[in-house]
């Protein structure tokens, strides 16, 4: 299968190189320099349709959207997330054949505040930042094409090079234990290769559901990860109060259920990783 990763930054690297045996990988980016060996570079601009019309013309298979915005304002999600999907939607409307599969990498911001509640795909999304309302206003976007579509919502991404929680630890910066502060994360190297198992899943005929909660096994309050870190670490925190944005507790039985199983289920065996490797910045 020829596999087509649009916006192919580090988890659609990860994934890529979980498919790299099975699949043709390509990677479509603005500046497609210094992609692993294992993905072709295509230099296009995934919000532009007349240029991503060209790129399908070559026939892929499988579209895979992972767009990063250039900055965290309402603008620049509007010009990365709504205008890629619009130009993914619009390129695919324009082909004799559509792609088999189009998998659209979310985020469980569309959820909105739960006040520390469990959250699943059965919940109605909620948005109550902009990012989430524009996330969700692009899912709806991508589940307008006609072919099979997929839109997987990550929660907080941590692993190499995203350890702002590590670097803060190691400030010494803590959280009160009340009022619980509830956070989910995910590990890149499982965000690649669940982007990665849906493909397969999908390939070995069965249905992929219209979307998937993607977190790990083991939401967990502020306090208690930060406590957790600062004892592998050995430092001492001073506990901070902060303003609590949107809380809620991930639930991934969804994504269990269709045969994943995670790389790092909970945050010990993940940060653990991070730690053994002292891989990151102290």
């Amino acid at each position: 299968m020829k596999v087509l990763f649009i916006g192919c930054g580090d988890i659609a690297q990860r994934a890529a190189r979980e498919m790299q045996t099975r699949h043709k990988c390509f990677g479509l980016r603005r500046q497609p320099d210094n992609l692993p060996e294992y993905i072709q570079p295509i230099k296009a601009d995934a919000t532009d349709a007349k240029q991503l019309i060209s790129v399908a013309s070559e026939g892929f298979d499988i579209w895979i959207a992972t767009i990063t915005p250039g900055e965290f304002t309402e603008q620049a999600y509007r010009d990365s997330y709504l205008a890629a999907a619009k130009s993914i939607a619009d390129s695919i409307a324009e082909l004799q054949k559509a792609p088999r599969l189009v998998l659209w990498v979310s985020s469980t911001s569309v959820y909105g505040d739960l006040k520390g509640g469990w959250v699943n795909e059965e919940t109605q999304p909620e948005p109550n930042t902009f990012s989430g309302k524009i996330l969700l206003a692009a899912e709806k976007i991508i589940q307008q094409i006609p072919c099979e579509t997929t839109a997987i919502r990550f929660s907080g991404i941590y692993g190499p090079g995203r350890t702002r929680l590590l670097s803060q630890v190691l400030a010494g910066k803590g959280r009160p234990s009340s009022p619980a502060q509830w956070s989910n994360r995910v590990h890149a190297d499982d965000c690649g290769g669940i982007l990665a198992h849906l493909v397969e899943h999908a390939l070995s005929g069965n249905s992929l559901l219209p979307d998937y909660l993607a977190s790990d096994s083991a939401p967990v309050t502020q306090h208690e990860i930060r406590q957790w870190l600062a004892e592998q670490l050995a430092v001492n925190l001073v506990e901070e109060k902060v303003k609590i944005g949107s809380v809620r507790r991930c639930d991934n039985s969804r994504l269990r259920s269709s045969g994943y199983q995670f790389k790092y289920p909970t945050f010990r065996e993940g940060y653990g990783r991070l730690i053994k490797d002292r891989n990151f910045a102290d």
